[in-house]
């Protein structure tokens, strides 16, 4: 079993649940922090005002459309449906309330996705 993909899992289980809980809300409210990757372990640069990561080498970053990949927030222009809205979407359009229920929604097919991964062959 990849460690990466646990490593991939475990923060987007993080992220999902710090979502259920309410914390991106906190956040809102408390910050003025307006998204709900950067404000958390989610992002490589948590904590480092002065972002001394690339955001390539955060894990978010596999999911970020290929075209999207140089903007100043990647993990923001993450496709989180169908229609492809995205963080940045969302917050152009000054939509807290739509971002989370699309984040919501993305973070539990890819966590049930990259379980399916883990699981080994022919366990039900």
């Amino acid at each position: 079993m990849s460690q990466d993909l646990r490593e991939v899992l475990d923060i987007l289980c993080f992220e999902l649940n710090y979502l259920e809980q309410g914390g991106f809300d906190r956040d809102l409210a408390a910050l003025g922090q307006r998204s709900p990757f950067l404000g958390t372990i989610a992002c490589i640069n948590f904590g480092d005002p002065l972002r001394a990561h690339a955001c390539r080498e955060c894990i978010l970053y596999q999911f970020v459309p290929g075209d999207k990949q140089g903007e100043e927030f990647p993990c923001h222009h993450i496709r989180l449906n169908a229609s492809g809205e995205t963080i940045a979407g969302f917050m152009k359009q000054k939509d807290p309330g739509g971002m989370v229920i699309a984040l919501e929604a993305w973070l539990r097919t890819t966590i049930a996705q990259l379980q399916a991964t883990l699981q080994p062959s022919g366990e039900v």
